[in-house]
């Protein structure tokens, strides 16, 4: 059940393309001592809500959603999360205006419902809708001539796949590779509250993003990872495709109760289209669990039993990388093990990394960080990433 609040806005927050942070002042509730949100671990820390100092909470605002929300405004909240002190959802979420109607929007070509059945549900005009420019492209597309599709199961890969990427490209004195991101629906739905995605899109390092079954709110609308891949390629013009949840990962501590299984899902994707499956290893070196330690449980799952088209696993030689052990570097290469011939179905492809791409990745115009550990806490998780960006722009340049 949705536990409801209601309150007023007392000021504006930080905003970014799609999403407005608001301290809202609390109308007063039997139950309304409200504890702080833990910060979302995949997001990077400065993109938690909770109770703020002055008796007011951080709210966010998809303004597509609601409409203009100005300081004055009562609005309906939906706190559930915020109360449990959840990192995933931890924001106050604005529901809607109750204080003034607000307009409807331009009537608008599109009739692909996302969040669908919710109360919150929004149509959109779908890439391939037959009402969008791109239906005559798309309609009988089926084949990505080879491109490469890095996939990773953590949103925070995002940024270190494409540093990787243009690193490499660089290296071979190529021009930056044009990178198109797909957002599938394991995390947030709303393409707006990644932070990261805009980021990158002011700073030319990704061209597009394409939201894929429920999620919403990229620059196109997918029905499937499918029509997504087929999108970037044939609309947005990429030369190589990141597929990766939204912020906010679901897992329970189990083998299979982790959103990140997809990505074994996003590999069959893009094989069967005719794409070039290069799949990225979740690393770490700082994660106190012991299966997420070195290679994590979660990307054995998912490109071991998941995944059944073989793909390129790129497997990062850290031996020798500033801040990695050995005892690290020889874990993960014996782990990748389970995953590649002549043990597993899957490519391997080792790529050494080391000082210079520390280097790109600190040069990233977003934050870095993952399960709330930044580029020095944990360098081997970003490096292992970045070496699958590298290896996609090797496989353009025909290496």
């Amino acid at each position: 059940m949705i536990t409801w609040r209601s309150g007023t806005v007392v000021r504006a927050g930080r905003s970014w393309p799609g999403a407005a942070e608001l301290a809202v002042a609390l109308d007063p509730h039997p139950d309304d001592a409200v504890p702080d949100g833990g910060d979302d671990p995949d997001a990077g820390a400065d993109h938690g809500g909770g109770a703020l100092g002055d008796g007011t909470v951080r709210a966010l605002a998809y303004p597509a959603l609601v409409g203009p929300v100005p300081s004055g405004a009562h609005v309906l909240l939906n706190v559930g999360a915020l109360r449990r002190g959840l990192g995933t959802g931890g924001y106050a979420l604005v529901v809607a205006r109750t204080d003034a109607p607000v307009p409807d929007a331009p009537a608008g070509p599109g009739h692909l419902v996302k969040a669908r059945y919710t109360p919150l549900q929004a149509t959109v005009l779908g890439v391939d809708d037959p009402e969008s420019p791109h239906h005559a492209t798309l309609r009988d597309a089926d084949d990505l001539a080879g491109m490469p599709v890095v996939v990773a199961d953590l949103h925070s890969a995002l940024p270190a796949v494409v540093a990787g990427a243009r690193a490499e490209a660089a290296l071979r004195g190529r021009r930056a590779p044009r990178v198109a991101y797909v957002l599938t629906d394991g995390g947030a739905l709303p393409a707006w509250f990644s932070r990261t995605v805009a980021g990158l899109r002011d700073a030319g390092w990704l061209a597009a993003c394409l939201t894929a079954g429920q999620a919403f709110g990229g620059d196109l609308e997918a029905v499937t990872v499918h029509t997504a891949l087929l999108a970037a390629r044939h609309v947005v013009g990429a030369d190589l495709v990141v597929v990766a949840q939204g912020p906010g990962n679901l897992g329970t501590g189990t083998r299979w109760g982790f959103s990140g299984v997809a990505a074994g899902e996003a590999v069959n994707a893009a094989a069967v289209l005719g794409g070039r499956p290069v799949a990225s290893l979740r690393v770490s070196g700082a994660d106190t669990r012991d299966r997420h330690r070195g290679v994590s449980h979660h990307s054995l799952t998912a490109y071991g039993r998941v995944a059944l088209a073989p793909a390129d696993v790129v497997v990062p030689l850290l031996t020798g990388a500033p801040g990695v052990g050995d005892d690290l570097a020889a874990r993960v290469l014996a782990q990748a093990a389970e995953l590649v011939a002549p043990v597993g179905r899957h490519r391997r492809v080792d790529v050494a990394v080391g000082a210079d791409d520390l280097a790109a990745l600190a040069g990233s115009p977003v934050g870095l960080s993952t399960m709330g550990r930044g580029l020095e806490a944990d360098p081997a998780a970003f490096l292992a990433v970045a070496a699958a960006g590298r290896h996609a722009v090797a496989l353009l340049a025909g290496g």
